[in-house]
């Protein structure tokens, strides 16, 4: 029998469908619908203990604010990809600046060649991961809950859309379902706002780079024809060199992808891949849209702390670094940003702090979620703006088995400067 709802009953069916939801939604109701993300790990050559490394990126607490939505392609080895020369000059002409080679060829020319130049070929292994891996597939598999027969459910989107499981069980039955006409919201919040982030993380000796910039300082400072500041000087450098040179810098690059998804690709998937595994596997339709790329730079020396082995040393910088460039991922590129719930109103506060990149002074818009009566969506209307106090931000960034730093106030999270209205359970989402 044809599931596809007929022309005559789609629109009843999407009637009654979206009737139910035509109700004030409470801004303190604390269910809110995130972006999902899933993270793969570009192998390198330069980890200095492989299973440490990839331990500590297991080991990585994934980041709250979003939904965690792994599927099988989770670590890529960047040297099973080759790079010719012609899509190294046609890439490169169209993705990097003067500015951005200059700095470049700083960062490996102060290295002392330890870091490299494999990273300008990174974009086009991804792409050629995301190719072969079908990573794009994966996703949308996942949001489907396939199973080993290649069908289909509902079930995460149930769980993840606040959808009630009674109603979302008749409108598959219904075969609604193929239309997203009730689940246009499902689409809309839901899988458009998926998110891969490969992340590329190089791990430098310190010594080499220190002894190499104490070497170009002492120099300087022989130059120097007073004797009294010359001596200041070579004390400077000597200080900087004894300062820096254990432990290890961590260079971390992540490239940021969305899934690609509309009402085209979701009609259809619907209409024509629900029910044919072999067309699913098949289809072209699903893609991965390249948002944008950032980068961190950790130091981590043994002598912060007495006692700290190598282990631990590694498995701290791994997850600083790693923080620092998601809050840059999460600035710059509005998609990537979350939003995060006031958790109360008297003084106002929310779960997010220096982990996250917060300083204090930034501001937030505050959002209120509502149902849009036309269409069922629901949807967010900005009803004010508060400003992280600089005093009050929580310092969240000990999670790599680090406790708090001495002195650290008993937060549980940053306290927000604003007007009384806004209410627990209203969203913030931080302003450009």
């Amino acid at each position: 029998m044809d599931k596809k709802p007929s022309v005559v009953i789609f629109p009843l069916l999407l009637f009654f469908s979206v009737f139910p939801l035509l109700h004030p939604v409470s801004a303190q109701d604390p269910a809110y619908k995130r972006s999902s993300l899933h993270l793969v790990l570009i192998g390198s050559k330069m980890f200095p203990q492989q299973e440490v490394v990839l331990k500590s990126w297991d080991n990585y607490p994934f980041p709250d604010k979003y939904n965690h939505h792994p599927v099988a392609s989770k670590v890529m080895n960047p040297y099973a990809y080759e790079v010719t020369p012609e899509e190294r000059a046609a890439f490169k002409g169209k993705s990097e600046s003067l500015v951005q080679t200059l700095v470049r060829d700083y960062v490996e020319e102060s290295s002392a060649g330890l870091i490299g130049r494999e990273t300008e070929d990174m974009p086009i292994r991804i792409n050629k991961y995301i190719q072969e891996t079908k990573l794009a597939h994966q996703l949308v598999a996942k949001w489907f809950n396939r199973d080993e027969k290649g069908k289909f459910n509902m079930q995460l989107i149930q769980e993840r859309g606040f959808y009630n499981a009674s109603d979302l069980d008749a409108k598959v039955a219904a075969g609604q379902v193929r239309g997203l006409a009730a689940l246009g919201d499902a689409g809309e919040e839901l899988i458009n706002y998926t998110f891969v982030v490969f992340s590329q993380l190089k791990f430098v000796e310190n010594e080499p780079l220190a002894r190499d910039f104490f070497e170009k300082a002492q120099a300087e400072a022989y130059k120097l024809a007073i004797p009294l500041l010359q001596e200041k000087a070579l004390k400077t450098a000597q200080a900087t060199y004894d300062r820096t040179k254990e432990g290890y810098s961590v260079w971390t690059k992540s490239w940021l992808y969305k899934l690609r998804w509309n009402e085209e690709i979701a009609n259809r998937f619907y209409t024509e891949l629900w029910d044919n595994p072999q067309a699913f596997e098949q289809s072209d339709i699903f893609q991965m849209d390249y948002i944008g790329r950032d980068e961190a730079t950790t130091l981590v020396t043994f002598s912060l702390q007495e006692k700290r082995s190598e282990e631990k040393v590694i498995d701290i910088a791994t997850v600083r670094n790693v923080d620092k460039v998601f809050a840059k991922l999460q600035r710059e590129h509005d998609l990537f940003k979350p939003k995060v719930p006031v958790s109360t109103s008297e003084p106002i506060t929310a779960k997010i702090g220096m982990k996250e990149g917060l300083e204090g002074g930034e501001a937030f818009e505050v959002l209120e979620r509502y149902q849009d009566p036309v269409t069922g969506f629901q949807k967010y209307k900005v009803v004010g703006r508060v400003v992280a106090d600089k005093e009050k931000v929580w310092d969240n960034r000990y999670n790599a088995g680090e406790p708090p730093a001495a002195g650290t106030p008993d937060q549980t999270g940053t306290l927000f400067i604003g007007p009384k209205r806004v209410q627990a359970g209203m969203l913030l989402r931080l302003v450009r």
